[in-house]
């Protein structure tokens, strides 16, 4: 998938550099801006959640900050920081949340078998694409699109007959994903345990180079 970086001055390209340091707090329109122009994702506002109760207005909410405000359009992969802030202006303090499906699939499983799944896949020197952490314990491997419909037969490929045993599914198109550092339905940020990068946000990894170390670890802390 290709994309333009076009934030229209040096001092734009600095401010969005991965790793790159903001003195304060980070605008949100740079850190959208950041997914969009750096990493090719689309971004969609969410809703925020305090004392359990939505941003979203609905008193039945079913998954309190935790879903994209309805009224709220996307901003697009390739937009560049200006667009993103203005675009942003419109919803502030919105949550960041990410489209599944378009740019990546995600596989998700228990943080502490997700941490351990990570640590074995590096010392491979398997390519690994980026790894978030939520609030509520779960841990988000970026994989390339098509992994959450190909998840049960890959699984039972590997010799998994019951995937059910294991702490792990697959999300795909229309799910989304709240992205660090947004705050998830009031429980607290989520954050990377690695973060994205050129060589790999805009083209994760097939599930297939990872499942096989996600799928056994993910057994073995349920035993």
């Amino acid at each position: 998938m290709g994309f333009t970086i076009g934030i229209g001055s040096s001092r734009g390209m600095r401010e969005l550099r991965p790793g790159a340091r903001r003195r304060g707090r980070a605008c949100e329109g740079t850190t959208v801006a950041e997914f969009t122009a750096l990493w090719g994702w689309d971004v969609v506002p969410g809703a925020r959640a305090a004392s359990g109760a939505c941003s979203c207005g609905r008193p039945d909410c079913p998954a309190p900050g935790a879903h994209p405000l309805d009224f709220a359009p996307r901003v697009p992969a390739g937009a560049t920081l200006g667009e993103a802030s203005e675009a942003w202006a419109q919803h502030p303090g919105a949550s960041v949340m990410l489209p599944v499906g378009r740019s990546f699939d995600v596989i998700e499983v228990a943080e502490p078998a997700g941490l351990r799944a990570l640590a074995r896949l590096e010392r491979m020197g398997l390519p690994l694409g980026p790894v978030a952490a939520t609030p509520q314990g779960r841990a988000h491997f970026f994989v390339a699109p098509g992994a959450a419909a190909e998840l049960p037969r890959l699984l039972y490929r590997m010799g998994w007959d019951d995937p059910s045993t294991l702490d792990l599914r697959g999300l795909g198109p229309g799910t989304h994903v709240t992205a660090p550092p947004s705050d998830r339905g009031g429980l607290g940020r989520v954050r990377w345990l690695r973060p994205p990068a050129l060589d790999s946000a805009a083209h994760p990894p097939a599930a297939r180079l990872l499942l096989g170390t996600l799928a056994y670890v993910a057994h073995r802390s349920r035993a």
